[in-house]
């Protein structure tokens, strides 16, 4: 495909922005698309029905959360694909069974039985051959006390109340997960080696980084 930018990046390119929470994915979103002139695809926080309820009793809610999230991001994932590409999303669908739900089974907060049932949805809308995988998973990475100073200072008020051992937790499990991933392309770029917001000069070797692999992804499949 043809590219409509000075980085070779292809402009029905799809690529999704991953990391645990507070990590800068909407940012990057956002510089990226500001950049190449793509659509976003955004996480909704806003207008979530379980999302205050599970920060309040996760044991209650993980379930219905990870559901709501699971529908969401399908309805999402279709909808830029009808679109024909072009998009940087915040966010992809599989951090939602390969860190979350998993997570939530295993501390005890979801059952058996209701993460069976999310595990098989799951498995039947996206790892099939038919689910449009992204052209890159960009993964944003840094050391914990770096992304908790990150969390802490977006000042959401029910992130503030959960507890620091949650928060590491899920630094952990995203650590092992990325470590794992294989499902499509992965660049890992370190949060420490940017500055979208006091540098925004920063941002040009990232995309030249990603116009270099995606060119060299697609080439791989070609051969």
């Amino acid at each position: 495909m043809k590219a409509n930018n000075k980085y070779g990046i292809p402009s029905d390119a799809v690529i999704t922005i991953a990391g645990t929470v507070g990590v800068g994915k909407s940012s990057m979103t956002h510089a990226l698309s500001n950049e190449l002139g793509f659509r976003t695809s955004l996480e909704k926080v806003d207008g979530n029905p379980y999302l205050d309820k599970f920060y309040r009793d996760f044991e209650r809610w993980s379930f219905h959360l990870q559901v709501y999230f699971l529908a969401e991001r399908f309805k999402e994932q279709k909808r830029i694909f009808e679109y024909g590409g072009g998009f940087i999303q915040d966010r992809s669908i599989y951090e939602d069974t390969g860190i979350f739900a998993k997570m939530h089974y295993e501390k005890g907060t979801m059952n058996e039985t209701d993460y069976n049932t999310y595990k098989s949805l799951f498995d039947a809308m996206v790892m099939t051959p038919y689910f449009p995988h992204p052209d890159l998973l960009i993964y944003l990475e840094g050391s914990f006390d770096d992304v908790l100073t990150r969390l802490k200072s977006r000042g959401r008020q029910m992130e503030q109340d959960t507890p620091i051992e949650y928060w590491r937790e899920m630094y952990d499990r995203y650590e092992e997960w990325i470590n794992n991933f294989n499902t499509c392309p992965v660049m890992r770029i370190n949060i420490n080696d940017y500055d979208l917001y006091n540098d925004e000069d920063s941002i040009e070797p990232i995309l030249e980084r990603v116009g270099n692999f995606i060119q060299t992804s697609r080439n791989l499949i070609k051969a």
